[in-house]
């Protein structure tokens, strides 16, 4: 960690009361709107909510790239501002949502040129290894598949050895063998002792590599803590979806809500979705019912709780109803 590096305590980032609008003509956005975050240091965390949240908006204001209207921005113990913008990105990673990058270089040219602006950074072998690309590091970028070029863009970021690293969408529309590769490149950053800030739709990726979440929307933290905190904290950790050909008027959500250990119905005329404590115990009740009531079951699922449940929780609405950045 260089000479400046604060103490150990002091979080990697510091937000508060943070606010961002932009204008076009008449139109008016409120992007970030008083948001406060602290993030601390040797963790993942993760920047959840749909587009148009905010979560875009306050990495690129912690990156030094968008310049907040108001609120104070502390990263690694610095401010940005003229005379220390390069010393703080110096010791920051970014990695965007899609890199582009000259088609016919190789993967090892890519690396070198990128090196040439950390002399006492990685060595190119170095970033290769940790992105797991030795097979591909002679193969022009243009040969690669999309997971490849996510590695490739990650290896960039990783090569000035950042204390901070941020990840913005960094798996979207990667398969899931791709998606997995990235996440064990983050798992082995944040082993090296370093920090990241991620923001992702996945809510199995914040489940999977995040210590804590933050759930944003319209500019606001609405929710903060670690995932299983966040899961438990809607006061049942099962789900049981029913299926049928049509409740009519045989049977009503306030029946099902009387059910043994149903804490909340989701109510529609071919389908419920019932939070419970206790699978077994309504899954027998639910189906001894809709047989007396003469409804016929065409499907049945269960599941525990997830993030997405969390954030339906929060806002009434799913996380990637809206998805248009």
């Amino acid at each position: 960690m260089s000479a400046m590096a604060a103490t150990a305590g002091e979080p990697a980032i510091e937000l508060v009361g943070l606010e961002k609008t932009f204008r076009k003509g008449r139109d008016v956005t409120v992007a970030v709107d008083g948001l406060d975050l602290v993030v601390r240091r040797g963790e993942v965390f993760g920047l959840l909510g749909p587009n148009g949240a905010g979560k875009t908006t306050t990495v690129e204001i912690c990156e030094g790239l968008t310049e907040p209207d108001g609120g104070s921005v502390h990263v690694l113990g610095r401010q940005w501002r003229r005379g220390v913008d390069q010393e703080i990105r110096a010791r920051i990673g970014v990695c965007l949502q899609e890199t582009k990058f000259q088609e016919k270089a190789t993967v090892r040219e890519v690396l070198e040129l990128f090196a040439a602006v950390f002399p006492n950074g990685r060595s190119v072998a170095e970033a290769i290894a940790l992105v797991s690309l030795e097979e591909k590091a002679d193969s022009r970028t243009k040969g690669l598949s999309g997971g490849q070029r996510q590695r490739l863009a990650v290896a960039t970021a990783l090569l000035g050895r950042p204390e901070l690293l941020f990840l913005d969408e960094p798996t979207t529309g990667l398969d899931p063998q791709s998606r997995r590769q990235l996440w064990e490149v983050v798992r082995e950053y944040r082993a090296g002792g370093g920090t990241a800030v991620l923001t992702t739709h996945y809510m199995d990726e914040a489940q999977q590599l995040c210590d804590r979440v933050a759930i944003v929307d319209h500019g606001k933290v609405i929710a903060l803590g670690m995932p299983n905190e966040l899961i438990h904290s809607l006061g049942a950790e099962h789900f049981v979806e029913l299926a049928v050909d049509d409740f009519g008027e045989r049977i009503t959500a306030a029946e099902l809500a009387r059910l043994p250990s149903v804490q909340q119905v989701e109510f529609e005329p071919a389908r419920a979705v019932l939070t419970v404590g206790s699978v077994h115990t309504v899954v027998l009740a639910a189906e001894r019912l809709l047989a007396e009531r003469g409804v016929a079951l065409l499907g049945l699922a269960t599941r525990h709780a997830t993030l997405e449940d969390v954030f339906v929780h929060l806002t009434g609405r799913r996380l990637r109803e809206d998805i248009a950045t």
